[in-house]
């Protein structure tokens, strides 16, 4: 793990780091649209760009999110930097479960499935492997239930093989 990672992980369980990610996300929107995905979150942590469908717009909504691996699964999670209130596009996953991923440079449908039980506790602890925060953003929130998502690929696109994480 890079010096720079390792300082990300310490960072984030701060409020001021979460506000200011918040800030950067429109930036970190336009770089993962200009490297076709290739650098997300400023290539510190293994990201991705989803995109999925506005539930009342109906229009294409693209974000970058941390992710980690799970077979052949990208596992993502709805913790809205320790906002109270879900974040739009879990909503709209729950709305509806198609969407798009851009990893690395490739782009690919997905199916998003979400996380409960036994199987949300095990993803639970292999996101806090990746990023301790949302141990912090759980508390922040309230206490109230981060949704876990696991984003399956599907049809044509879609890698050969499980998916390698950063």
């Amino acid at each position: 793990m890079s010096a720079l990672a390792t300082l990300t992980r310490r960072l984030g369980h701060h409020r001021w780091f979460g506000a200011a990610a918040r800030l950067l996300v429109p930036a970190d929107r336009i770089v993962g649209r200009l490297t076709r995905g290739r650098v997300v979150a400023l290539g510190v942590l293994p990201s991705l760009v989803i995109t999925t469908t506005g539930r009342r717009s109906g229009k294409p909504r693209s974000n970058p999110l941390l992710y980690v691996t799970d077979g052949d699964a990208y596992v993502v999670i709805g913790s809205n930097w320790g906002q109270t209130h879900q974040p739009g596009w879990a909503m709209n996953l729950l709305a509806d479960p198609a969407a798009e991923v851009d990893v690395k440079g490739r782009r690919f449908a997905v199916r998003a499935d979400p996380a409960s039980g036994a199987e949300r506790d095990r993803l639970w602890q292999l996101l806090v492997t990746e990023w301790p925060a949302y141990r912090t953003y759980v508390e922040r929130a309230g206490g109230r239930e981060i949704r876990i998502f696991r984003l399956v690929p599907t049809g044509r696109g879609a890698p050969a093989g499980p998916p390698s994480a950063g």
